[in-house]
This record gives structure tokens, C-alpha cells and sequence, in this order.
């Protein structure tokens, strides 16, 4: 019962009657050109399973920045400022199914580059922050080389958002300053 009222505080209903949220996430790179993503699943179809970068929901007024430096210490157990972010670098507006329904989602996305230090941090267990849903839906956190995802996204492994490499590329010497926007359906 506790992870259905928790999806309805996360996801309420839009005026087209979707369930609907806006989330906040971070692309967090490191000085090795990798990139720290989670891989989660579908509980109605644990087959479905998908790579993205961490986030979530916003909760109440919280702006975007907020929400994503509260999410990146929820998921990971990194503690940043928000002065670190860059960005937004994609908004991403999408539509998905999950948890057996149609799902809209407004995503502001930052990027982050992180220390050695930092990214060893990273690669540790930090699940203890997760809430119920994402202890059900959440698999694994890793380090991707940026080559190496490429190659496993050509392969079949599903990455969100799809075109995530290529905009990465273009950031491993810094963010140029451009937002951009994808549609997801």
C-alpha cells in the first residue's frame, strides 16, 4: 500500500488526466569521460529495463536546481552546491509507460563534473536514501565510459534520454552555454 500512495503524492493527475510530474536530474561526468547512470526497471515488466541519469520528482515549490541537488543526495549520497550545476542543458518532455500507465514528465537536466575523489564516492553503495518505489524499480548504479555506452546502446540497452552519448561528447571539454530540447514519446 505504501509504494501506491507514494506514486499518487509523486504523479498527480494533469489536466488531460495523465499522471503527471515535473523532476529535476543531473548528468554527472567525471575526469575519465564516464558518465554515472542508474539502471532501473518496470515492476509490471521486469524484462523493460532502461539506463538514466539521477533525478526525480520536484517536490512542492522547489525550483529545478533544488530538486536536483536534493535527488543527487537521495540516490548517490553526494552532497553538492547548487552553484555547481550547469545549466539546464536539456529540457526533455516526455511521455512513458510505467507502473501500468501512461506517464507525462516535464525534465529539466544539469550537468556536473565531479572530482576522483567524488566519483569513487559514486561507485559505493548509497542506497540507503532511496524511498520505497525506487528500492522496487531501482537495479544498479554505475560508471559508464562514454565509448563503452555508446557501443551497448547500439547493442540494444535502452539509454534515456535516447540521443544522452552525443550530447555528453559535445560537454567532455565543458558545457557550451545551449539548452536543448527533446520530446520523448
Amino acid at each position: 500500500m505504501g509504494v501506491v500512495n507514494e506514486e499518487f503524492e509523486e504523479w498527480p493527475l494533469n489536466d488531460e488526466g495523465y499522471p503527471y510530474r515535473r523532476a529535476a536530474r543531473v548528468i554527472v561526468l567525471d575526469s575519465r569521460n564516464r558518465i554515472f547512470l542508474t539502471l532501473g526497471h518496470d515492476i509490471d515488466n521486469a524484462h523493460l529495463k532502461w539506463w538514466f541519469t539521477p533525478g526525480g520528482g520536484r517536490e512542492g515549490e522547489e525550483t529545478a536546481t533544488q530538486a536536483a541537488v536534493r535527488e543527487l543526495f537521495e540516490e548517490t549520497g553526494l552532497r553538492i552546491s547548487i552553484k555547481r550545476l550547469h545549466g539546464p542543458v536539456i529540457m526533455r518532455y516526455t511521455t512513458f509507460r510505467f507502473l501500468a500507465k501512461t506517464r507525462k514528465q516535464d525534465e529539466e537536466f544539469f550537468l556536473l563534473y565531479v572530482s576522483d575523489s567524488e566519483a569513487q564516492l559514486l561507485a559505493a553503495d548509497k542506497t540507503s536514501g532511496w524511498t520505497a518505489l525506487e528500492r522496487k524499480v531501482l537495479d544498479e548504479q554505475r560508471w559508464w565510459d562514454i565509448d563503452e555506452l555508446d557501443k551497448a546502446q547500439r547493442a540494444g540497452i535502452q539509454v534515456y534520454p535516447q540521443n544522452l552519448v552525443e550530447l555528453v561528447r559535445g560537454w567532455k571539454d565543458g558545457w557550451d552555454g545551449k539548452c536543448h530540447t527533446i520530446i520523448e514519446e
